[in-house]
């Protein structure tokens, strides 16, 4: 690899001092290489397989879509690829990409098998949508100059690039843009063995030590999601280091996470304030998303993106037709007797 390439492989976007910071040291837990990744075992075996072909092909990688709820390793992933394929990334989001010109400097940019990453593509207007098809399919941009009867299109060539698209709702995106991905992955949660994993790792590169039970602890309390995993972590370290502690017991793990509200089953204040809103509030649902928001003083994306997904998967909320409703496992879990009306509505 030439010292220019090496030299374009970073990450485009320039923050602040202060976020370039907190950037290097996000930077640092993510894994690097595909072999460092853990989990998300089937998206791994065909990411490797696409970009060995591609790599014998001397091709760009074909354009990727990655979606999952937020934390699970997107833009780990998009990193990794620009990695292994020894491209440079360049990062941006779907809200700033907010007129076509935009886009075009993006693209008019890159140099052969550069990755292009849009975050939140989902978000991007429909305008935008319509300059990325052509460059997408043909690498080339079709633009308008001028308006009125002046106005004529112009056609610009790009080099060949991978567009890596990441979104928390796929079923946002639109048809046409959907379809000019050939590698759609969806990420799924990670299993309680694999965030042991992750808790053990992003320890080694902290360097704090973990007591025996530490990491199963940490592990059944970060909503199977490996940057909560990186959020706790850090925070009983904090805990640990101002006690003087160079290892995380399993009593300072269990203190800092009651500190922090969280219980055994990983969910937090914010996690229970909904479902005891739904059923002390609204006798167990249906309640819509924009009324729970408002109760709980969320956000509707926040509550639908964020919190919604884990509470699903757990068998703790269901989404029906009407609205939110809670489940025998949400009354358990706060102690509270389902009403009989309740239950009928439920059960029949």
């Amino acid at each position: 690899m030439s010292i220019a390439r090496t030299q374009r492989r970073q990450n485009t976007v320039t923050p602040t001092k202060t976020n370039r910071d907190i950037e290097a040291f996000e930077q640092s837990l993510r894994p690097k290489e595909l072999t460092e990744y853990v989990g998300q075992s089937e998206v791994k075996g065909h990411l490797l397989v696409h970009m060995e072909a591609a790599r014998k092909r001397k091709e760009a990688l074909g354009h990727t879509l990655l979606h999952g709820p937020p934390g699970l390793g997107k833009t780990t992933l998009a990193h990794i690829i620009g990695n292994e394929m020894h491209a440079q990334v360049r990062v941006t989001t779907g809200p700033a990409i907010e007129k076509p010109g935009d886009l075009a400097s993006l693209l008019t940019n890159l140099q052969e098998g550069d990755v292009l990453f849009i975050d939140e593509i989902h978000r991007m207007r429909p305008a935008i949508e319509e300059v990325l098809y052509s460059a997408m399919e043909d690498y080339a941009l079709d633009l308008m100059i001028g308006k009125g009867p002046t106005a004529r299109s112009m056609r610009l060539e790009l080099k060949p690039f991978t567009l890596v698209g990441a979104t928390t709702k796929a079923g946002s995106i639109s048809a046409p843009l959907r379809d000019r991905f050939p590698h759609v992955f969806k990420l799924a949660f990670y299993t309680r063995e694999e965030m042991e994993q992750i808790v053990e790792r992003t320890a080694r590169i902290l360097t704090i030590g973990l007591s025996d039970g530490v990491p199963h602890c940490i592990a059944g309390c970060c909503r199977a999601t490996p940057r909560v995993a990186n959020r706790l972590v850090r925070a009983i370290r904090d805990f640990a280091q101002v006690k003087d502690e160079s290892t995380i017991t399993l009593d300072r793990a269990r203190k800092t996470l009651t500190s922090l509200g969280i219980d055994d089953v990983g969910l937090d204040r914010t996690d229970r304030l909904l479902l005891q809103s739904v059923i002390e509030k609204f006798n167990g649902g249906p309640v819509g998303l924009s009324t729970l928001a408002a109760v709980t003083a969320e956000e509707d994306e926040t509550i639908e993106d964020v919190y919604e997904p884990y509470l699903m998967q757990q068998g703790y909320l269901q989404r029906t037709p009407k609205g939110r409703m809670a489940t025998q496992m949400a009354y358990d879990l706060l102690g509270i007797d389902m009403p009989e009306q309740v239950q009928r509505q439920m059960f029949g």
